[in-house]
């Protein structure tokens, strides 16, 4: 095969790296994704998406077409924090969403997506080598029909936590692991314990909790999404003595020396695949940037950390869609000065965010009657309305406010998701990835008119309106808000158009 050349190449095909293919697409912009596997794989991980991303997906249209649901997503109502119970119904515009979806799954209908929109997404091809230079990024890769070049105005490296490509840059991934062994497997519980209301009844133990628990010597996970399969696991704290590849018996003993009694169950019933693995510490690492030159980090290679809250997918899908329009407007010439460095300013903070949350969770999991006491403390803490507030911020990601340059309450945060009084939701209005000007005064849409080939206009009208007008990102952030209209207001718009979607054709 001989040398080609691409726009913008993914290294990695998983969601992230999917999720920015599309993205990409949806700007103009078409790359090539490639990965070293021959096709998506079916190994069980995440088992959906918490946080803003699924708003997110609303915006573009996804929530609906990925879940069957014809409504909009709802908030949660409550969540765990190091198995602590979460109560979030009282707490005024809950951020926190929650979307069951197994990631084989998401990852199938991301890739349909990406080719829909005609994304190369080439299986079986692995990234062997790169070389930047001044004006492209020089790429080996390794196929089944040979070796062959690749040169990309820019390379995108969502390849893992072991990332080949942040290691053949140098880019420090600095953090710690800490000292747990973490089992996990599918299973089957057998029907006898299962009550006439579903619940599966232990003996000399009691109900089955749902979610993370913590005991005394460890913690037990247990969560049945899908009848017959099971999802069993144990936590424990110290050195792993085994050496041999996990089993199911390995589990079994686990769980006893966690919870105290034995759990029966034995292999789960289906074709699989099924989840059966050891995990020996869980890392916290965070890059110390996350682009160097013509390369840029995404998602695990960029930020690893515990599973627990399931953060991982909020993270990385918000790191492509802040990316995928900021990386297509700088391919085509059309991004003004410092646009794409405000992918890592953005993001790298909502990265310290969740490593600063992952290890306080792993800590109050730990034993020890100093680690009780203090959960004790912590639950207390978590009654409280303002307490819950705060935490579904936290873990929404909702509290990370981006420096859009204007200060308005509104800016540097995700629009609300309002209904205009012509029936439309605004998440309707960022379908396509373009930024909008939202215009509900009537009186700033002549003011973006040089702005027309890049930004859409919409006047309307909504009830109990946020602002008079505000100006919205492709990724769904408020870039400027005001809530009168006069000259200094005019002002302000026009230099966040500038900001972010470059001079206008007026000047």
């Amino acid at each position: 095969m001989s040398d080609q050349q691409a726009p913008v190449v993914i290294a990695g095909a998983g969601p992230n790296g999917l999720m920015l293919a599309c993205e990409l697409a949806l700007a103009g912009v078409t790359p090539v994704v490639l990965d070293r596997l021959p096709g998506p794989s079916s190994e069980p991980k995440a088992n959906g998406l918490v946080g803003q991303v699924v708003r997110m997906l609303d915006m573009r249209g996804l929530y609906q077409a990925f879940t069957g649901d014809d409504g909009p997503p709802r908030p949660a109502d409550g969540w765990m924090f190091a198995a602590m119970a979460l109560n979030f119904s009282g707490v005024p515009n809950n951020p926190m969403y929650a979307m069951l979806m197994p990631q084989p799954r998401l990852v199938r209908l991301l890739e349909k997506r990406a080719r829909d929109l005609g994304v190369d997404v080439r299986w079986g091809h692995e990234l062997v080598g790169l070389r930047p230079e001044p004006e492209s990024v020089a790429l080996k890769v390794s196929s089944p029909g040979g070796d062959y070049g690749l040169s990309a105005s820019y390379l995108v490296g969502a390849d893992g936590g072991h990332s080949p490509v942040r290691k053949a840059l140098g880019i420090d991934f600095p953090g710690s692991t800490s000292a747990t062994v973490s089992r996990l497997a599918h299973v089957h519980i057998p029907e006898r314990l299962r009550r006439a209301d579903g619940v599966v009844e232990i003996p000399g133990f009691g109900p089955l909790p749902f979610g993370h628990t913590r005991f005394d010597n460890g913690g037990l996970i247990f969560a049945e999404f899908e009848p017959g399969r099971a999802m069993l696991g144990s936590i424990e704290f110290g050195p792993c003595a085994e050496e041999e590849p996990m089993c199911l018996d390995e589990l079994r003993q686990s769980v006893r020396r966690v919870v105290g009694v034995d759990i029966p169950f034995v292999e789960p019933k289906g074709a699989g695949p099924h989840a059966l693995r050891r995990i020996e510490g869980w890392n916290t690492r965070h890059a110390t940037r996350y682009r160097d030159g013509r390369v840029l980090l995404l998602g695990d290679a960029a930020h690893v950390h515990s599973a627990m809250g399931g953060p991982g997918l909020n993270l990385g899908l918000q790191d492509a869609i802040n990316l995928g329009w900021k990386l297509a407007a700088q391919v085509e010439g059309r991004a003004p000065e410092g646009l794409l460095d405000t992918y890592e300013s953005e993001r790298h903070p909502a990265g310290t965010r969740v490593m600063m949350h992952s290890l306080a969770q792993t800590a109050l999991m730990a034993p020890g009657p100093e680690v009780k006491a203090l959960r004790t403390l912590f639950g207390e803490l978590l009654t409280g309305t303002a307490v819950a507030e705060k935490m579904a911020a936290l873990l929404a990601g909702s509290d990370v406010v981006y420096d859009v340059g204007d200060h308005h309450p509104l800016s540097g945060r995700l629009v609300a998701d309002l209904t205009l009084d012509d029936g439309r939701r605004i998440v309707e209005l960022l379908h396509d990835a373009r930024p909008v000007l939202l215009d509900l005064d009537g009186a700033v849409a002549a003011d973006a008119g040089g702005w027309a080939d890049r930004v859409d206009t919409v006047t309307a009208t909504v009830a109990d309106r946020p602002a008079a007008a505000m100006l919205i990102r492709p990724d769904g952030y408020v870039a400027w808000a005001a809530d009168t209209i006069g000259a200094g207001e005019r002002d302000g718009l026009r230099a966040a158009l500038r900001r972010w979607f470059g001079a206008g054709s007026s000047g």
